[in-house]
């Protein structure tokens, strides 16, 4: 512990880390605001259960399928400054037209999607901008990544349960875009330039040495044969399906079953992402020193443990405390995967290999509400937090046939294709 926090110590100092880490709290506080809406504006529009997870499942969805063509455009692209920037806006923008638009089901599902358009170009840019920099602390400067990803999430549905209790929801959603459009000019004025110069040259050498277009697409479909790679994005998804899914309903769950006021709402979310932020720096230097798959293995052994007490937890408010012990653990994992996969992946394909990363994670994240949604609506709530409780056992039976050398720390084992 005291390595890390002198490590942690060191990147005080980084303009950079701090600067995307602040971007990327904004492009997780537009949905965690959105979760925290979803009870209010699905009582308004006299949503289901399936319709309010539908929406959720299209905005992942419509990022699953865009992530990989954002990955690739940002490997051939440079301009990460840039892309970072349109990223934050194009997030945000939706919710304004969510806003000031007549409200029905199906303009949400045009705004959402959108969403998650926009949203698909952060982390392709961010994450390997960050591990190219800093590639003997990947885990640790990963992790404070993720640690602003916890943040946006912890402090958005306080906020917002505070503005509800005194505006319209369509009100506190026009204050919520304020935020992004000051991060994304000082995104601009701070790394556009910087990036462009830095980056430019390094992507033209790429392209010649490896023989133009043709040679780096045949680079791209190797990514999917890669074992490493695709155990690792397979396990992601089905860890992220279960994320996915306790973000959309446990807000619906906390408003429509146990009543809580929008403030309490609110309070609860924050709980879940403040053991969140807690666990990813702690995850992401353990991974640095002794492995990722020690880490995750470790992890989703925790994940199992709790899942026990929320089977048996039932409608009472220990509930909200038992899922938030699940959420360090899960949180705990994030930037470890994401170094993970970097460790997998040739250099010059990096975004590509996030990209294909957060395209599997897509699909868990767009299956997982609607499924949710389904079961509660056919069965149980109480029967859709089991299906949720299943889908983290896989994601750790999957790890399990991880090749041995991803047991190696991060800086023994270095970049392998």
């Amino acid at each position: 512990m005291t390595t890390a926090a002198k490590s942690f110590t060191q990147l005080l100092g980084f303009k950079d880390v701090w600067l995307i880490t602040g971007g990327h709290l904004i492009t997780h506080w537009y949905p965690a605001t959105f979760y925290v809406l979803l009870p209010f504006i699905g009582k308004e529009l006299g949503l289901t259960y399936t319709q309010i997870g539908l929406i959720i499942s299209l905005q992942h969805l419509v990022g699953a399928i865009t992530n990989l063509p954002g990955g690739m455009l940002v490997d051939a692209v440079g301009r990460k400054g840039y892309l970072m920037a349109t990223s934050l806006f194009w997030v945000g923008f939706p919710y304004l037209l969510i806003a000031f638009l007549p409200p029905s089901y199906a303009m949400l599902l045009v705004c959402i999607s959108l969403v998650g358009i926009g949203n698909n170009l952060w982390h392709p840019t961010a994450i390997p901008t960050l591990a190219n920099r800093y590639p003997d602390r990947k885990g640790l400067v990963l992790s404070v990544h993720g640690m602003g990803g916890n943040l946006g999430e912890a402090l958005a549905p306080l906020v917002i349960g505070v503005l509800l209790s005194y505006m319209s929801w369509r009100s506190a959603l026009v204050i919520n875009v304020l935020p992004g459009a000051v991060m994304a000019v000082l995104i601009l004025v701070f790394l556009g330039a910087f990036a462009v110069e830095s980056n430019r040259g390094k992507t033209s050498d790429a392209a010649k040495t490896r023989g133009g277009t043709r040679a780096y697409l045949r680079d791209v479909a190797s990514l999917l044969h890669n074992r490493g790679l695709m155990l690792i994005a397979c396990s992601g998804m089905f860890r992220v399906a279960t994320q996915s899914g306790l973000l959309t309903f446990l807000p619906v769950y906390l408003a429509y079953e146990l009543g809580y006021s929008s403030w309490a709402v609110g309070m609860a979310m924050m709980m879940l992402q403040a053991t969140g932020f807690i666990a990813g720096p702690i995850g992401g230097h353990i991974s640095d020193v002794v492995g990722r798959k020690k880490v995750v293995m470790a992890s989703m052994a925790g994940t199992a443990c709790v899942i026990l007490g929320i089977i048996f937890a039932g409608k009472t408010p220990v509930f909200i405390l038992i899922v938030a012990l699940l959420g360090f653990f899960l949180y705990a994992t994030r930037a470890v995967f994401q170094a993970w996969t970097l460790e997998q992946t040739p250099p010059h394909l990096a975004a590509t290999g996030i990209g294909i990363n957060f395209s599997m994670q897509g699909l868990g994240a767009a299956f997982a509400p609607f499924m949710f949604g389904y079961i509660a609506d056919h069965y149980s709530i109480y029967t859709a937090f089991y299906f949720l409780a299943g889908l983290v056992v896989i994601a750790n039976i999957l790890i399990c046939f991880m090749p041995g050398m991803s047991n190696r720390p991060a800086h023994a084992s270095g970049n392998t294709p």
